[in-house]
């Protein structure tokens, strides 16, 4: 008997169990609320057959390249190239990314920055800087492919670039070097006097999709950091920030330290384009050059705490807050009490010719968080509070900009440099979350050697702050903008363009010109093979001599989404893509003599291994 005691015991206990378990003890609206309360993972994951609310896209630094990723799930969904070289869509080696490259095969991007119209994100195009090499591009968000890019003249390193203004009439690219305009040579003991931090005011003519130069501004021999565009009734207005004031050419960790305050730059962009017009400007290299110390008005200098990063226009446009990294401290400054001073003459002297503004009259408060340490970057939710990265305390601090007030805080790992939200740099920021691009990761994932990867960290901000993902990144995650997915309306395919005369969409119509040593080829690729010359024996072949200049114009004519060949010939050092629907072209001197297989190297079908031919090259005789 003694042994079915266990066994009755095993049974009550197990009913038991499953009573607690299953029964539903709990009132109605009890359960109702727990059902509705999600885990950090429920809120990240985005079930196969739906899609992420928000496009991220983060700068590459000196990768020169841009990368998205969705949000909530903070997966990777593409690489855009944009200044670098890419052999994975053959970006840089056809010959539209081959010119806008020029002679350079590597780039910094920095600040990526949307396209807007009234202050918010239109979902149209995407800018970008590099710091290496002195360029600007733009990014066509139709097919998430670079359109143009501009070397910028008499300027050295747009670091504190790209932002734009409402309705993108400009993006004002400033330096963070200060060189001699034309960057001609000239010795350091005159960088007073001979250096200077030019500002680009550059166009966007969206009909051609081409980048211009309106007129450049030549400012004080400073480095200029981040900026900000105004918004609303601060919209004809810009800020930035500066540091080595002092003017410094060696040691600027310490020399470039010194003064208690550096400045922001205040100007009205519409006041200098209207000098511009007046004819009030210096022919500099082909360039509109207006000098502040000679063409007065528009600009203007306001103090700040020493090494300012960050300058962010709240959403209303009636403030704007900068960071001084080595002054643990937020200001925030009043536009309306700025353009009060500047009527008022409100000056408290000049600084190279241009005014200051008398510190007291614009600043509204100091905001210095207890033990927050670094602030560099802030960004907006949808009731307008701040966030602000804190890169030495490694965390994100929530406040009040009305009152300064210390609303939350969270740890990241680690050391945030910069901060995106959702919308958060426009006029309505949608407040749901926020990421901590963060610099150092170290022992946050799987070790890859003696450099780990960067992070970046996704923060809920709809209630109480929490990191709920994180999320190892290529470098560098410099800086970054959140859209909401809905504004992006990309393309299936290219439409037919029968007006290019290198697009051919009919097998019949490919062919191979000749003109003396300069070969032409008009073809197609379709699943699964290459026609070069309908009419020949073998039209899947290239046949040249050597020496012979070829061109090769290839169109895609799979009119279907995501059929997307790749064009290389083996040992030639040649490779491009081809969306569908697309033409791309190909030049080069046929300088080796011999037989080289040539392939498509995108995935497209399950015979994608037989879609290859030949390049034979005759050898000279």
């Amino acid at each position: 008997m003694k042994k079915w005691i266990p066994i009755a015991s095993g049974l009550l206990a197990g009913f038991v169990a499953a009573t607690i378990s299953f029964a539903d003890f709990s009132a109605k609206t009890n359960t109702e609320a727990a059902s509705t309360t999600k885990s950090d993972a429920e809120k990240v994951y985005v079930p196969f057959g739906q899609k992420d609310d928000y496009y991220l896209f983060a700068s590459g630094g000196h990768s020169g390249q841009m990368f998205i990723y969705g949000v909530p799930s903070m997966r990777k969904i593409r690489t855009i190239p944009v200044f670098s070289q890419d052999s994975a869509t053959g970006y840089g080696f056809d010959e539209h990314s081959k010119k806008m490259m020029g002679d350079y095969t590597w780039g910094d991007l920095h600040h990526p920055a949307f396209s807007e119209t009234k202050g918010d994100y239109d979902g149209k195009y995407m800018f970008a800087t590099d710091v290496g090499n002195s360029r600007a591009a733009v990014v066509d968000l139709k097919t998430f492919t670079t359109k143009d890019i501009i070397q910028v003249p008499n300027t050295a390193g747009p670091h504190c670039a790209a932002f734009v203004t409402e309705n993108t009439e400009y993006m004002f690219l400033p330096t963070r070097f200060a060189v001699p305009v034309g960057q001609k040579y000239e010795s350091l003991d005159n960088f007073s006097d001979q250096y200077r931090g030019v500002m680009s005011a550059v166009t966007f003519n969206e009909k051609n999709q081409k980048l211009g130069i309106a007129y450049q501004v030549a400012l004080p021999p400073w480095s200029y950091d981040l900026s900000d565009a105004g918004k609303k009734s601060s919209a004809d207005w810009a800020v930035m920030t500066t540091y080595n004031t002092e003017e410094a050419t060696t040691n600027l960790e310490i020399n470039a330290s010194q003064a208690d305050r550096d400045y922001i730059v205040l100007f009205n962009w519409k006041e200098l384009a209207k000098m511009v017009k007046e004819g009030k400007y210096e022919n500099v290299g082909g360039q509109k050059m207006i000098y502040p110390e000679k063409q007065k008005g528009g600009i203007y200098l306001i103090p700040v705490a020493k090494s300012p990063h960050g300058v962010d226009v709240t959403p209303d446009g009636k403030q704007f807050i900068a960071s001084g990294k080595l002054a643990p401290t937020m200001t925030v400054f009043s536009f309306e009490k700025a353009f009060e001073a500047v009527k008022n003459k409100d000056f408290a002297g000049e600084r190279n010719g241009i005014p200051i503004l008398n510190y007291k009259s614009v600043m509204e408060r100091e905001v210095n968080p207890e033990n927050a340490l670094g602030p560099l970057h802030t960004q907006f939710d949808d009731k307008g509070m701040a966030y602000t990265t804190m890169f030495i305390s490694s965390e994100i601090v929530k406040w009040n900009p009305k009152t300064g007030e210390t609303l939350d805080r969270v740890p990241v790992q680690y050391s945030p440099g910069h901060s995106v939200a959702a919308e958060g740099d426009t006029v309505a920021p949608d407040g749901k979350w926020i990421i901590a691009l963060n610099k150092i990761a170290k022992d946050s994932y799987l070790s890859v050697g003696p450099s780990h990867p960067e992070s970046m960290q996704l923060i809920d901000i709809s209630g109480k702050m929490k990191v709920i993902q994180s999320a190892p990144v290529d470098p560098e995650p410099h800086y970054a903008q959140m859209i909401k997915a809905d504004k992006i309306k990309t393309i299936n395919v290219y439409p037919k363009d029968v007006k290019n005369k290198d697009a051919v969409y009919k097998q019949s119509d490919t062919k191979i010109v000749r003109n003396g040593n300069k070969v032409d080829v008009y073809g197609i690729a379709m699943r699964s093979k290459f026609i070069f010359d309908a009419k020949a024996k073998r039209p899947d072949v290239i046949e040249v001599n050597e020496g012979d200049h070829v061109t090769i114009h290839l169109t895609n004519i799979d009119f279907d989404e995501d059929i997307t060949h790749g064009f290389a010939i083996n040992s030639y050092n040649l490779n491009m893509e081809v969306q569908p629907g697309q033409t791309n072209t190909m030049e080069f001197v046929a300088n080796k003599a011999g037989t080289y297989p040539l392939y498509c190297t995108n995935f497209c079908s399950a015979l994608h291994q037989e879609m290859n031919g030949y390049f034979l090259v005759k050898p000279k005789k």
